[in-house]
């Protein structure tokens, strides 16, 4: 079994030889006699599994070199045990408010100094333990994602086959535009990359109501009628309870992955497991069949408000369908359906153009014109059709 490794940092060098005549037959012992060079020993792979620091040291003192390992990814879990002169209680509680676990002031008891760190190596070893299953929770949670999504666009592809390169190319529209927005100040406050990979997660899901919707309106190679055409528009409606179902079936699941983990505070603080909150945040993140369902339910609505279901107008549309308003009419454009031939480039950009402030976002608008070549790009890379590459072989030219 390979031994653990313990950092001694101490400015004294029989102090140091006190600690590693106490630890060397159990530990793997390296030390440092500054703050400078045990921050550098600190990050040398294997890692240590636990820092026995003085604090008053010529340089950096320990308060600062324990401030510096916690504010470092590469080190902020090694737990740090404080050994110092300073007795004052208000000396130990800066250490511990630092990220500290334990302090142990001299002249110290090499026995002691042996349990205390033993006891801290024992809570690591469960927290290493706990990452580990964290981390395969959140890998599976991730493929169940994955599974999800593919499963259900699929399905979406069987019902409607013209939809297989569409579901591909509206997904990167979607991803294209959001990212050329996020330092927008109207869009920074909601797009983040965070976000941005949950949009394109979930992008693939817009209609997937329409495996609700009967094949003698779905796939009628002609105008809908009226009362058709309000069938069709119940697909949105379909698509958000569908979602919102798949949703709390997801949220179970993670439920009980996450009664795996402990979840109260103090042992969270003992451990030291600083990362448990973003993890379960994780395995709670239902939030792409979320946002799935909002772009679902809000992809038809109009900057205007007089888009369907809800007749919402402005920035009351969320922002997953205002992007995908924008992929989805593009897409039709530019696509062969049964109904119609593919309309050349230059001409689907003009319609989105004369769509600005009426049917779209005008910001996003404005952000579909800079990136129109990338969307002409995506198109040709995922076209069903040998007349969409024609279609989309002349490039728009501004007038």
């Amino acid at each position: 079994m390979t031994r653990q490794k313990i950092l001694i940092v101490d400015d004294a060098p029989e102090n140091i030889h006190v600690l590693m005549e106490a630890l060397k037959d159990e530990y793997l012992i390296t030390a440092a006699k500054n703050g400078e060079k045990a921050l550098r020993l600190a990050q040398t792979d294997p890692r240590p599994d636990c820092i026995l620091l003085d604090i008053v040291m010529p340089g950096l003192s320990g308060y600062e070199t324990c401030t510096r390992l916690k504010e470092d990814v590469r080190t902020a879990a090694i737990p740090v045990i404080f050994i110092t002169s300073l007795t004052e209680e208000e000396n130990e509680a800066h250490g511990l408010e630092l990220g500290a676990v334990d302090y142990i002031t001299k002249p110290f008891r090499p026995a002691i100094v042996k349990a205390r760190l033993r006891n801290q190596l024992e809570l690591k070893r469960h927290r290493d333990h706990l990452d580990d299953l964290i981390r395969a929770r959140t890998r599976e949670l991730d493929l169940i994602k994955e599974v999800t999504i593919e499963s259900l666009a699929t399905i979406t592809e069987y019902r409607d086959p013209e939809t297989g390169g569409h579901i591909k190319r509206t997904q990167n529209y979607v991803k294209l535009l959001a990212e050329h927005v996020m330092d927008h100040p109207r869009f920074a406050p909601v797009l983040d990359p965070k976000m941005i990979e949950l949009l394109y997660l979930s992008a693939p899901l817009h209609d997937i109501g329409k495996v609700a919707v009967p094949d003698a309106i779905l796939l009628k190679p002609g105008r809908l009628t009226e009362p058709e055409f309000a069938v069709m528009q119940q697909h949105t409606e379909y698509g958000s309870h569908c979602l919102a179902k798949a949703e709390e079936h997801f949220e179970r699941r993670a439920a009980e992955l996450i009664s795996l983990v402990p979840d109260d505070n103090e042992h969270h603080s003992v451990l030291g497991c600083h990362e448990l909150p973003e993890a379960e945040e994780r395995l709670r993140g239902s939030s792409f069949l979320h946002l799935a369902g909002e772009i679902a339910h809000t992809h038809h609505e109009k900057w205007d408000g007089s888009g369907y279901p809800q007749g919402l107008s402005g920035d009351d549309i969320p922002i997953g369908g205002r992007l995908m308003a924008i992929a989805d009419v593009y897409d039709a454009l530019i696509s062969h359906r049964v109904y119609k031939t593919p309309f050349p480039h230059p001409k689907a950009v003009t319609i989105i153009l004369e769509g600005r402030g009426s049917h779209f976002d005008p910001d996003l608008v404005d952000a579909f014109l800079d990136l129109q070549e990338e969307f002409r790009q995506v198109a040709l890379r995922f076209a069903d059709y040998e007349e969409e590459r024609e279609a989309l072989s002349v490039p728009y030219v501004p007038e």
